[in-house]
């Protein structure tokens, strides 16, 4: 008999004091009891439309069903036709706006808590240490330019296939936008390093601090690959052009969780600092702006401000990261919009070491208008309402576009108005043998939506690369 709980079962977590206090991991995960009460919620409809709501396409009723069966390692198998990245996916996917938003005991309840499953199945299988078996090479060589998650995808089935795939990465360390921009009480690092170890036991090379546009072009690459797919991402920050961007103190997300992330800014005496302490103001409303609120505050900011210039309802963070930030003591602005950062400026003391950093921020309050082309109720100003906050540092978590390097350094690559690679529904671009995917085509997504352009690429690359 299936479980009829209207409700998922918790997920165990530190609590709220003692987790803005570290970068441990928030969340436990499941054991196998509640993974297998979870499991039962699921009716194993014949029409899965929670399939459908997965951008790469899991088998989710079969690898819930051997849950259920206590075959973790078939579970595992049956995911892992689909996604190169289960143990990440089941972290930090937005199942609730996917998967679970389909979902039929979602109607009268909560739906199942797939991604909370995926995640046991992954790191069930994760902490066995399984050898990878690689495959046998089929001869065709391909390059991957960038590895975060789309890139790891792309390769990865690839790999399984018998490619022989090089990974070129700007950083030091592969793994993109999961090692340097998710923090680690999201998504440790250790997970990350074991999707890449996989991959290298699969026969895939990564070659770090390699920049593409700089060290070689892709026309180079194009002479030593049979195809090469772009996955570089979007890390080009987005600023909003106000007074007092240029201050010292003022940050971009992406700049802000990198040192933290991938430098360790956070230990004592790091060789890639960032300010610490004080008061801090965050400008935006998405998974990045909680990302950087949350960071700021485990290194030891005394308060840290969400300025956002709709209400919580229009808010695109996942609701679970929101609930978090909020339950950390995150303070949220909403319905206000910066218009000037304030410097601090001591006119009696030229050599003021504080001169040229942070002093405030003045905001203005807003209203919701009428919709916008997305939907959504555009902010307006109201006239009069400006006040300004005591803050030391302001980040800016407002979007990133694709950086132009690739694009100016390649010739016959098309791209939109704001940068992003053109692609046709195959992957492929204007420029022969050259497929793109991910963020460096879309602008700033989810993790699992680059993951599905990396699929198809590869898909398409083998398709291409086979006739």
């Amino acid at each position: 008999m299936p479980n009829m709980s209207m409700t998922k079962n918790p997920m165990p977590m530190q609590d709220a004091l003692t987790r803005s206090k570290n970068f441990n991991e928030v969340t436990y995960g499941y054991s196998e009891e509640t993974a297998l009460l979870e499991a039962e919620r699921c009716l194993n409809c014949k029409n899965p439309l929670c399939v459908s709501g997965c951008p790469v396409n899991i088998s989710i009723p079969e690898f819930i069903s051997r849950i259920k069966e206590k075959d973790y390692n078939g579970a595992y198998e049956v995911i892992s036709k689909s996604s190169a990245l289960p143990a990440v996916c089941g972290r930090v996917c937005p199942q609730e706006s996917q998967c679970e938003a389909k979902c039929v005991r979602g109607i009268k309840g909560e739906p199942v808590g797939i991604g909370r499953l995926e995640r046991f199945v992954a790191d069930y299988h994760n902490n066995l240490n399984i050898d990878v078996k690689k495959p046998v090479s089929n001869g065709h060589k391909v390059a991957v330019v960038g590895s975060g998650p789309s890139g790891l995808t792309c390769a990865g089935d690839l790999a399984k296939k018998g490619y022989e795939v090089s990974i070129y990465e700007a950083l030091h360390k592969a793994g993109g936008v999961l090692v340097y921009g998710i923090p680690e009480f999201r998504l440790p690092k250790s997970i990350v390093q074991k999707e890449v170890d996989n991959l290298i036991a699969l026969g895939v090379t990564i070659n770090t601090n390699v920049i593409i546009g700089k060290t070689l072009t892709v026309d180079e690459l194009l002479e030593e690959y049979e195809a090469v797919y772009i996955g570089s991402g979007a890390g080009l920050p987005s600023f909003m052009g106000i007074p007092g961007e240029s201050l010292n103190g003022v940050y971009s997300a992406n700049e802000f969780l990198t040192r933290s992330n991938l430098m360790k800014a956070y230990k004592d005496n790091p060789e890639t600092p960032i300010m610490k302490g004080g008061n801090v103001a965050v400008v935006g409303g998405g998974n990045v702006a909680m990302d950087a609120a949350r960071t700021a505050l485990r290194l030891g900011a005394k308060h840290v401000y969400i300025i956002y210039r709709r209400s919580m309802e229009e808010l695109p963070a996942r609701k679970e990261e929101v609930e978090h930030a909020i339950e950390e003591g995150i303070d949220f602005k909403l319905l206000n919009n910066p218009v000037e950062i304030i410097a601090y400026n001591n006119q009696d003391d030229p050599k003021d070491p504080k001169n040229g950093y942070v002093k405030g921020i003045r905001c203005i309050k807003m209203e919701l208008g009428e919709p916008d082309e997305n939907g959504r109720r555009r902010p307006v100003e109201i006239a009069g309402s400006e006040f300004e906050m005591d803050v030391d540092c302001v980040i800016m978590a407002i979007g990133t576009t694709p950086n132009p390097l690739i694009k100016s350094t390649t010739e016959g690559l098309e791209v939109t108005r704001k940068g992003g690679i053109i692609v046709d529904e195959s992957g492929k671009t204007s420029k022969d043998r050259v497929y793109a995917g991910g963020d460096a085509v879309t602008g700033a997504a989810t993790v699992i939506s680059a993951m599905g352009a990396g699929k198809i690429a590869a898909k398409s690359i083998d398709e291409y690369l086979n006739n």
